[in-house]
């Protein structure tokens, strides 16, 4: 599909999603990875990377399935090169979700963090919680 949907998730969203396969995230990722692309960037996979090497996760999340998780998430999202910087969030390190957002020319963003949430719509982009997105129309998307 040359048209298909383009979606950023929050780091703290694919991580629920991974961890709690119940999960209103789950859910979200899931029909995300159906219906459409998930957006990625080097940052982006690195922040997840690092977040899931945390010590503690290991009760969670053998090395092992994390590997698995992290490969296959770069296998199937697109890799987005950052060409246009952006600065709009108030908590700075939000920002390169925006940023990637805006260079993959994606359909939504969807996190649970305020810092994000109160920007929506950024630059036509919906900014919306896991729970909004189960109800995101997808058909007039992309």
């Amino acid at each position: 599909m040359a048209n298909e949907p383009r979606f950023v998730f929050d780091t703290n969203v694919v991580i629920s999603a991974l961890l709690m396969r119940q999960s209103i995230s789950r859910q979200a990722f899931d029909r995300a990875t159906q219906t459409g692309k998930l957006l990625i960037s080097h940052v982006t996979v690195g922040e997840l990377n690092d977040v899931l090497r945390r010590k503690g996760f290991e009760r969670y999340i053998t090395e092992e399935e994390r590997m698995e998780f992290v490969s296959a998430f770069v296998r199937d999202g697109i890799l987005v090169e950052i060409v246009e910087r952006v600065v709009a969030c108030r908590d700075p390190k939000d920002d390169k979700l925006l940023e990637l957002a805006v260079n993959g020319k994606a359909t939504c963003v969807v996190s649970g963090d305020k810092d994000l949430l109160v920007l929506h719509p950024f630059r036509g982009i919906a900014i919306v919680t896991p729970r909004e997105f189960m109800e995101f129309p997808l058909q007039s998307a992309g």
